[in-house]
């Protein structure tokens, strides 16, 4: 834990409670109480410059932990914090057997992690720290991948980059056996070529526009999504922060000319969590070189929040 980056308000002369979250923030170890949150850092360029983008996402997880420092804990009585998985250079493929490690590590703990990335790729590091979790324990409950994305990434290409990593799961789940249930909201039509849309068809992937994700959708789009959850046992969140509309999330490598609004964002976000069955989340892509005036930064922080808390 980088104590520097956890640093805020201090309203201590007033009364009541006024912590904040930098006031509860322990260095992770195991054993933790169960379902603990723990945020993993995953400190990573490297899978976004071989998908042609635009770096600066590495310095995505302390950004997101100075902003995330100064929120009112609002009762939450810990919050851990088990540091940053950082890639050097080109060495995607290590950082990301890592980055399982210490997701896998935070679960046979009895913590929840929240991975800050880092570009999307950290969703392969995560998966597969969350698959061997569940290997371990002899759990052969159902999975489902919710992914709030822009994009689909199931791009075929190798090397895997931040576009390849939920055909990396398809792939690996099918050498293994294993079911791959993968609903992606927020698809931008004009974000995906026709091959991506074929190959999400072809994995049979449930996807949902982001055109069709818009507050009046909400009803609709949460009931379905009660619908897949029950379902399944566990439930595998990763946010996409590009799913955001620009204005909103300007941070990013690949901003949203439309987008799926915050409210949304957070509603689906809220019926992951009351289901009782998430397991692991990610937040993705947040690129602080881009921000303006620590605006992603702070939406970051919310999303984060409502994960944890």
């Amino acid at each position: 834990m980088t104590e520097s980056v956890w640093q805020g308000r201090s309203d201590a002369g007033e009364r009541g409670d006024t912590r904040r979250l930098f006031h509860v923030v322990r260095a992770a170890g195991a054993p933790l109480p169960a379902g603990s949150p723990v945020v993993v850092g995953f400190a990573c360029d490297a899978g976004v410059l071989r998908n042609h983008g635009r770096a600066g996402a590495a310095q995505g997880p302390d950004a997101i932990r100075r902003a995330l420092a100064n929120v009112p804990a609002h009762g939450l009585p810990a919050l851990y914090d088990a540091g940053n998985v950082i890639c050097e250079d080109d060495a995607l493929e290590a950082a990301q057997e890592r980055l399982a490690g210490a997701v896998r590590a935070v679960l046979d703990g009895g913590g929840l992690p929240l991975v800050l990335g880092g570009g999307h790729e950290v969703a392969w590091g995560s998966w597969q720290g969350l698959r061997a979790h569940l290997d371990a324990a002899g759990d052969g409950g159902r999975l489902l991948i919710v992914n709030i994305d822009a994009h689909f990434d199931l791009r075929t290409s190798r090397p895997a980059s931040s576009g390849t990593p939920f055909d990396q799961i398809a792939c690996e789940s099918a050498r293994r056996g294993l079911p791959f249930d993968y609903v992606c909201l927020g698809v931008s039509r004009l974000a995906n070529t026709p091959a991506l849309f074929a190959r999400a068809d072809e994995l049979g992937v449930s996807y949902v526009e982001d055109v069709d994700l818009q507050e009046r959708h909400l009803d609709a789009r949460l009931a379905a999504l009660r619908e897949r959850m029950a379902l399944a046992e566990h439930v595998y969140l990763t946010i996409d922060l590009d799913a955001l509309p620009a204005a909103v999330m300007p941070g990013v490598s690949a901003p949203a000319a439309f987008g799926v609004p915050l409210a949304v964002v957070e509603a689906l976000v809220g019926e992951v969590r009351r289901s009782g069955k998430l397991r692991v989340a990610d937040l993705a892509e947040y690129n602080p070189s881009y921000d303006r005036d620590h605006q992603g930064a702070r939406v970051a922080a919310r999303l984060a929040y409502r994960l944890l808390a």
